[in-house]
């Protein structure tokens, strides 16, 4: 078993594009690899097939870190998700382990391999906000143009739970929101190498489909179904996970199932570009569109001096 403590890649690309493949097949050729998920809805147990979390099998296989943290009634945010994964990290280290950052959900993996300032939580203004939000949405995000333009030009005001954080933070911190946000627009030094895969819209929207449609013949639909039934059900973020979103529109509300499959996939598509265009505004992500050849970067960093971390 190599010794690589100290040492960390990141793997990073659009839903569907074939990275935790590639991340278990590295994992499991360089024995004392590790992976951390950087996803924002693998963290809540239970929610499985409709986040593509690694199998009973690959887990066996494979180290595997910040799966299944919480119950999808809890809320868990990105400043908790950083500290997890720097404990994860850390654990894995000193085994004398290598790191190798999974993901597709771009805050989060700014927030852990940038070490991004998360702004903290403020309990009561929170409340306060989740009052009003179920009869006045438009008028909080209203409010939230007048507090904050930049940071409402950049969310849709559909979108309760990033119109009632940025609120939260603007109104409890006594700073926009957006102000925390520098870090995002700012692309500093490399700290962890990052390894992007890249693969053309139409093959992508392909797999996208194929890949829902797998989902739906294993058993999604009963999983969301389970989830809804749960104590607690599911909470504000969880239920934005794509696919769940939608397919509880059926479970809850009586939404024929063909249009919640499909409005599914019209999402799961509008996410793959969002993720996209995140990523490639990051001049520092080296871009492959061969798996073969992402995986021997990927190799290549982690036994060489460009696979340790700087802080």
């Amino acid at each position: 078993m190599n010794n690589f403590g100290g040492m960390a890649v990141a793997l990073v690309g659009p839903t569907a594009s074939g990275k935790s493949a590639l991340a278990h097949a590295v994992a499991l050729d360089e024995r004392g690899v590790e992976i951390l998920c950087v996803d924002a809805m693998t963290v809540y147990r239970g929610m499985d097939i409709g986040t593509a979390k690694p199998t009973g099998v690959e887990r066996a296989e494979v180290d595997y870190h910040l799966i299944d943290l919480v119950d999808p009634s809890e809320e868990f945010t990105v400043a908790q998700f950083q500290e997890e994964a720097r404990d994860a990290a850390t654990r894995v280290w000193q085994g004398g382990a290598a790191v190798l950052y999974v993901g597709g959900t771009g805050l989060y993996g700014r927030a852990v391999l940038d070490n991004l300032e998360i702004p903290g939580q403020f309990p009561k203004i929170r409340h306060e906000l989740e009052s009003r939000v179920v009869e006045d949405l438009p008028g909080l995000y209203a409010e939230l143009q007048t507090i904050d333009p930049l940071a409402a030009s950049r969310m849709e005001a559909s979108n309760e739970r990033r119109v009632l954080r940025a609120l939260e933070v603007s109104l409890g911190s006594g700073r926009p929101f957006s102000s925390f946000g520098n870090g995002l627009l700012n692309y500093g030094p490399v700290r962890v190498v990052q390894i992007g895969l890249e693969v053309e819209l139409e093959e992508l929207d392909r797999r996208i489909t194929e890949r829902f449609e797998s989902w739906m013949d294993h058993g999604l639909l009963q999983e969301v179904q389970r989830l809804a039934r749960a104590p607690g059900g599911i909470g504000r973020t969880a239920r934005q996970a794509v696919g769940y979103r939608q397919l509880l529109d059926h479970v809850e509300r009586e939404v024929p199932l063909e249009a919640c499959v499909r409005d599914a996939l019209t999402h799961s598509r509008r996410l793959a570009r969002r993720q996209r265009s995140w990523f490639h505004r990051d001049p520092r992500i080296e871009w492959f569109s061969d798996p073969d050849a992402a995986r021997r970067r990927l190799v290549e960093v982690l036994t060489s001096p460009d696979g340790f971390v700087r802080d």
